[in-house]
């Protein structure tokens, strides 16, 4: 199926590993032209050379700290002025934060700096620019809703879709659809080294609680982000979509 992506513009954070760069590979894909950020240089680095490789132009690179409210208004600007617009706006940077009932507000101010208020500041920098051209596509890769634990990374990722929808309402009639793509178990650093370190932890969850029998991959969830980013999608607002082998927790 051709998503009517080629030429269309993008900006992925959180791109230089796991969910993040599998979406900058499948919108590479797809022909879009692509700024990816991250705090890791040399990560992007390599991600933009594997792009490269299969056959697409490299992708621009601006390596900065999204939790810094100057930094997201000075990377909104840099990627406006290097694709001149941006269409797409992933959200995809984000980590999970695991805590006990006391921890202080310096820790829980940190997760909701990264996992929802910097989508919201970048998402407000680049917006007015959608509106103006009467298109956009505002996709946050976000979080279960299902949690086992206390994880402050969980309650920012309620926050982003409550956001997400009632902002997808007020833009909706402009062309501009806001959505979340929710992960299960996706294999990542993040998810193979410190959530499920051994392949007996993994068989053993995926045993209990997927019933896909397997973990998923990067672009899994890059193919329905590239779904929603497209002229396809434009009738698809305000949705929360799992991408997770039908592993909820509390469904069966």
């Amino acid at each position: 199926m051709d998503l009517k992506l080629t030429g269309k513009s993008a900006l992925v954070t959180g791109a230089s590993s796991g969910i993040g760069a599998g979406i900058a590979r499948v919108l590479a894909d797809e022909g879009v032209q692509l700024v990816m950020t991250a705090t890791n240089r040399e990560r992007l680095e390599t991600v933009a050379d594997e792009i490269v490789a299969a056959g697409h132009e490299k992708p621009a690179l601006v390596t900065a700290d999204i939790t810094d409210p100057q930094a997201v208004n000075s990377l909104a600007e840099e990627a406006q002025g290097i694709l001149e617009g941006i269409d797409i706006l992933v959200n995809a940077a984000g980590s999970s934060r695991p805590t006990d009932t006391q921890a202080d507000d310096a820790f829980w101010e940190e997760a909701f700096e990264l996992n929802f208020s910097s989508a919201r500041r970048l998402t407000q920098a680049l917006l007015p620019a959608m509106r103006k051209r009467q298109w956009g596509r505002i996709v946050n890769i976000s979080g279960t809703m299902e949690p086992r634990s206390l994880n402050a990374a969980s309650a920012a990722k309620a926050a982003l879709h409550v956001w997400a929808k009632g902002l997808s309402c007020d833009v909706a009639a402009e062309g501009v659809t806001v959505n979340c793509v929710a992960p299960g178990r996706i294999n990542s650093a993040q998810i193979r080294d410190r959530l499920h370190p051994t392949e007996e932890s993994r068989q053993e969850f995926i045993a209990r609680n997927i019933p896909a029998g397997t973990f998923g991959e990067p672009e899994d969830m890059a193919y329905m982000t590239a779904f929603l980013a497209s002229p396809l999608a434009w009738y698809i607002t305000g949705a929360v979509i799992p991408v997770d082998g039908g592993m909820h927790y509390f469904a069966h």
